[in-house]
């Protein structure tokens, strides 16, 4: 393909930073041509790093009418991204919006209306639904390779820094939506189906300062008498894994959550009659995303993370949240699963090289400092 699609960054935080700019560089269809950002330095280091423009917040709407864009890639905290989503959508511009997709059922269904109105595209930026060991697991499982899924566990923890933009900003900010969002909704997608009911319990430690639990556990329940459960937390080391568990086999998967250079998602499959080992190489999950949005949009064809799979997650971070809140059992009423996702979204462009930490312009470590 000739044409590439025109993204803008929404936010020059640390994703954006880290991530998504070196990574578009990897696509053959994408190319980084703006910056909305409200940060002088910001303004000026980045967009003479990249070449690009940049464009204050003011200026939003002037950007999507310029005729320089095709797509945003909104990054802002949780709690804003439903403002810049709905007005790239209004305006036509497609829109790839970093998860959750917003921080309240009601700005979920905000942004669903959006998207059926506009004649632009939206994608959640669930960057597993493209990496390919993630495929692997969520097609093979669909297709009944581990006979029938019985439970889920899984647990995705690290330490976070207070004064990062996560430490301080509520619920929306914290644990479950920012890292309990990737175990909900991989198991989302290896089970098919959508749960009925959810319990969380939480826990603050003394030693902390964030103003949210900071470590919560979450049972779902799905029919048929099948369990999951997944625990996330900003104030414990670094864990991530998860273990499905079937009638005719079980996986474990570790690194499975996360992403760089040097992280090869992989998983261990266990049968009665041995045990198989399936690695994969790193890849740029970040290009992954973008290379196969951007091809929906040139080839006008409906991205699968769209609105909808962004919303069924939201509704169960919000039956958390109020479980939490009440310490009770939140029943949900049954949902039609969303569109599954097909091997033939797994990509494979090599890693970028990412910006060492304290090479990232103005942003506050997300780690503490020691």
């Amino acid at each position: 393909m000739t044409k590439k699609i025109r993204y803008a960054v929404v936010a020059g935080g640390q994703i954006s930073q880290q991530a998504f700019m070196p990574g578009i560089s990897r696509t053959d269809n994408s190319e980084l041509v703006a910056l909305v950002t409200g940060d002088p330095a910001k303004a000026s280091k980045l967009a003479g790093l990249y070449g690009i423009r940049a464009w204050r917040y003011d200026e939003y709407d002037a950007l999507l009418a310029s005729g320089e864009i095709d797509a945003v890639y909104v990054a802002t905290p949780n709690f804003l991204h439903t403002d810049y989503v709905v007005r790239a959508l209004n305006a036509g511009i497609h829109v790839l919006c970093e998860k959750p997709m917003a921080a309240s059922l009601e700005d979920g269904r905000r942004i669903i209306e959006a998207e059926a109105r506009s004649n632009a595209y939206l994608m959640i930026a669930y960057r597993l639904h493209n990496e390919p060991a993630t495929v692997e697991m969520f097609t093979r499982a669909r297709r009944g390779d581990f006979g029938k899924l019985m439970s889920f566990t899984s647990t995705f923890t690290q330490q976070v820094a207070e004064a990062n933009s996560r430490g301080h900003n509520g619920y929306w900010a914290g644990p479950v939506p920012d890292m309990g969002t990737y175990p909900l909704n991989a198991l989302r997608n290896l089970f098919g189906e959508e749960p009925v009911s959810v319990y969380a319990i939480g826990t603050r430690d003394p030693d902390r300062g964030f103003n949210f639990d900071d470590t919560v556990a979450v049972t779902l329940g799905f029919s048929g008498n099948r369990v999951a459960q997944f625990t996330c937390s900003y104030a414990t080391e670094k864990s991530e894994s998860f273990t499905l568990v079937g009638t005719k086999a079980s996986i474990h998967a570790t690194p499975c959550f996360m992403f760089g250079p040097e992280v090869g998602i992989s998983y261990t499959e266990t049968r009665a009659d041995g045990v198989t080992e399936h690695t994969f190489d790193p890849v740029d999950q970040f290009g992954n995303e973008t290379q196969y949005f951007s091809n929906c949009i040139l080839t006008k064809q409906r991205p699968e993370a769209d609105g909808r799979e962004g919303y069924l997650d939201l509704r169960v971070l919000d039956a958390v949240e109020r479980s939490l809140a009440s310490g009770q059992v939140i029943r949900l009423e049954p949902a039609k699963p969303a569109q599954a996702v097909s091997s033939d979204q797994a990509y494979r462009l090599a890693p970028a090289d990412e910006p060492a930490p304290d090479e990232l312009i103005s942003v506050i470590p997300q780690q503490p400092m020691s």
